[in-house]
């Protein structure tokens, strides 16, 4: 099952299950019920948003065995989390503002997991149930100041400007989370494509461990973190997440407008 969040041309914010070329409207959030109502909403009448309204976002680093290997780095022994705010979340076709800070900004295809049952210190069977779904994730970095950040032991802006985490274009179900086909194009060009069947935690590992510490909701993301073959991107490109199950996450790339504040 597909379950997208949209505007209609009213400027109703509504959820649906894709049906075909158009949506069997939900009466209210996929995590309170996912019966239909009689209400249906063509794809050609809506704007697709993301498909959970601000949510909590939790980042996972090195976490593909390719892109450790890629950066060169020891495995983590403990996983590597991050948040990043809500204002980062941004939904399909929606333009990445390129900040005037940015030197060197990268793009990096994710599955993000969506929770759909919340609670706190789940063993791995709740944990599995607490997985709702999944969607594309770009977890856009600045990696100038990524790597400053992290030479001082901490992690927010590199990770966390307005835009820089763009979700869609829809919520999956029923999928096997541990192996999809996860690929990036940039400008129509492969950069990254994998199995996650090359994470180095699972997704029921990486819920499981976050669970511990923090009670989880209904609705938050976890990106679950990226492979090889990540790269910079520029104003002008097109960057397009593709996972398997799910579809394609596309987002173009603009420079910010206005002078430094």
């Amino acid at each position: 099952m597909q379950i997208a969040r949209y505007r209609t041309r009213n400027g109703a914010v509504v959820h649906g299950i894709v049906d075909g070329d158009s949506f069997r409207r939900l009466p209210g959030t996929p995590f309170e019920g996912l019966a239909p109502g009689l209400a249906v909403d063509l794809r050609d009448d809506v704007t697709l948003l993301a498909p959970v309204d601000k949510p909590r976002v939790f980042g996972h680093g090195l976490n593909y065995v390719s892109h450790i290997t890629e950066t060169n780095s020891p495995a983590p022994t403990r996983q590597m989390l991050f948040m990043k705010p809500d204002t980062a979340v941004i939904g399909p076709d929606e333009p990445v503002i390129y900040p005037h800070e940015g030197r060197n900004i990268h793009f990096e295809a994710e599955l993000a997991i969506v929770i759909g049952r919340g609670g706190r210190r789940l063993d791995s069977d709740q944990a599995r149930q607490a997985i709702f779904g999944c969607t594309c994730a770009n977890d856009i970095s600045e990696r100038s100041i990524q790597s400053e950040e992290m030479a001082q032991g901490c992690l927010l802006i590199g990770k966390g400007f307005d835009t820089f985490c763009p979700l869609g274009p829809v919520i999956a179900t029923g999928l096997d989370l541990d192996d999809l086909l996860l690929e990036a194009r940039i400008n129509g060009e492969t950069r990254q494509s994998i199995r996650t069947s090359d994470l180095l935690f699972s997704t029921v590992d990486i819920v499981g461990y976050l669970s511990q510490a923090i009670t989880l909701r209904s609705g938050d993301i976890i990106l679950t973190g990226t492979p090889s073959g990540v790269g910079s991107v520029k104003p002008g490109d097109r960057m397009e997440i593709i996972l398997e199950g799910v579809g394609v996450l596309s987002n173009p790339v603009v420079g910010e407008s206005g002078g430094h504040t």
